[in-house]
């Protein structure tokens, strides 16, 4: 699998997620054996305007290669200027985002908003094209309608512009994340571009990725909230694809992740800050488990490192009893 010049160990994706798909967890997604992992979706008025915040999400490791970056805007000159400052940020691969459906971000002109324009999305992709050397992609919706004519005809532009792949969402802007993806989208989209096409939408199972190539003949597959709490669906995938049965994955491994987590995060962020996002995100390792709401709740005002970690070892410590008890 190759993504322009960009060669990919396999064909797993992460998907851009905002406020979770920061270095601290795209380092754990890539140690389950993601090819390709992706930033949060960044404002290219914020790294043009030189934000400190929205810089600081360019920041990258080599153990985290290769890394995609996505940017969002509508301004074909400051979407080229800010997609110059990834590609000397060390980002090995740029994607465009049209596929976002925040209001926010659709009231500037942004995101799904440039499916409606297409004149304006050959324009603004022409621009980025010719600011940089890296590969680039665009990540796309059916569009506002179930046609997937807007699809279609993105699909067919971003080809004709030089794009090196297209990653397809089959909802509509409208549906958001509800409803079902119609992957007949992908398939289509497959079939009018000799560009790879990636597949994204309703992969919930490991099982779901070996449906989703069956039956859209996409190139790869895009794995964005069936990541958040397990990572393990990566490597659980690479196993099926290879003709192997899913491996269980260890309990315990949660714990441990967990306490890698948040002293990645603490290194990334700083201890305050670090700790007031775990508060939340610490739980989506514990789903499913016995007493998880309890330990969700206790983590819930954790305000140091130390803290946090004898929580997450308190928890393993009654998991174990828990489990013990139950042969």
């Amino acid at each position: 699998m190759k993504i322009g010049s960009l060669p990919l160990n396999n064909i797993t994706i992460l998907a851009p997620l905002a406020g979770i798909t920061n270095l601290p967890f795209r380092l754990l997604v890539k140690k389950t054996g993601c090819a390709l992992v992706c930033s949060e979706m960044i404002s290219s008025n914020g790294l043009v305007h030189k934000s400190k915040k929205t810089l600081q999400m360019l920041d990258s490791t080599i153990e985290e290669k290769p890394l995609s970056v996505q940017i969002f805007g509508a301004d074909p000159s400051i979407m080229a200027e800010a997609a110059q400052i990834v590609e000397s940020s060390g980002a090995d691969l740029l994607d465009i985002n049209f596929g976002c459906s925040v209001k926010k971000v659709i009231k500037t002109g942004a995101g799904v908003a440039l499916m409606k324009e297409p004149g304006k999305a050959e324009t603004l992709i022409k621009a980025v094209r010719k600011s940089v050397n890296i590969p680039l992609t665009i990540k796309i919706r059916t569009g506002w309608d179930k046609s997937g004519d807007q699809a279609f005809k993105i699909a067919k532009i971003a080809e004709a512009c030089g794009v090196d792949a297209i990653t397809v969402h089959p909802r509509t802007a409208v549906q958001g994340f509800r409803g079902k993806a119609d992957r007949s989208i992908i398939s289509t989209v497959k079939k009018i571009v000799s560009i790879p096409v990636i597949g994204n939408g309703d992969i919930v199972t490991p099982n779901d990725v070996i449906k989703m190539q069956k039956e859209t003949g996409c190139d790869a597959i895009m794995i964005g909230r069936a990541a958040i709490g397990n990572p393990w669906i990566f490597s659980q995938a690479l196993s099926l694809i290879g003709g192997d049965d899913i491996s269980d994955i260890n309990p315990l491994h949660h714990f441990e992740l967990m306490i890698e987590y948040i002293k990645t995060s603490v290194k990334y962020f700083g201890e305050k800050r670090a700790c007031y996002m775990m508060r939340s995100r610490l739980g989506w390792f514990a789903k499913g488990f016995p007493y998880s709401s309890k330990f969700r709740e206790s983590i819930s005002h954790i305000s140091s490192e130390i803290e946090a970690i004898e929580l997450i070892e308190i928890y393993k410590q009654r998991y174990l009893s828990s489990a013990l008890n139950s042969f």
